[in-house]
């Protein structure tokens, strides 16, 4: 059974840095679509970052290019989210995802296209 707890969310001013971690159980990442998303009430889940299933690859929504890194440590078959120069916009639930597909381009996007998910970490981002 796969699970994917994230920590490392908080409260934090804008301009601020904060790193979000997604730890994977039952399932190595190494050869896995990982991605985040994130939520706030009333909308949909929105794109953030994602790795490739080959792990060569990372996406980025045009929000957040720039500031925010997307890694991967395979030893710890764990993912971050490095969170820099934050805006109050920023200010959601962050939820990591794992797709046991081979997703292509605009798919790692999609919410649709993930099978596991985590709990979600609010991240509040004060101005």
């Amino acid at each position: 059974q796969v699970q994917l707890v994230e920590s490392g969310g908080g409260l934090v001013q804008a301009g601020g840095s904060l790193r979000l971690s997604c730890a994977a159980s039952g399932r190595t990442i190494s050869n896995s679509a990982m991605a985040w998303f994130r939520q706030t009430p009333g909308k949909e889940r929105e794109f953030v970052a994602a790795f490739s299933w080959s792990g060569y690859n990372t996406y980025y929504s045009d929000s957040v290019k720039g500031r925010f890194t997307i890694s991967r440590d395979n030893t710890k078959n764990t993912v971050y989210l490095q969170m820099n120069s934050l805006k109050p916009e920023d200010t959601a639930v962050y939820y990591c995802a794992l797709s046991s597909g081979r997703l292509f381009y605009s798919m790692y996007a999609d919410y649709h296209n993930y099978d596991y998910w985590g709990q979600g970490t609010q991240v509040t981002v004060s101005s």
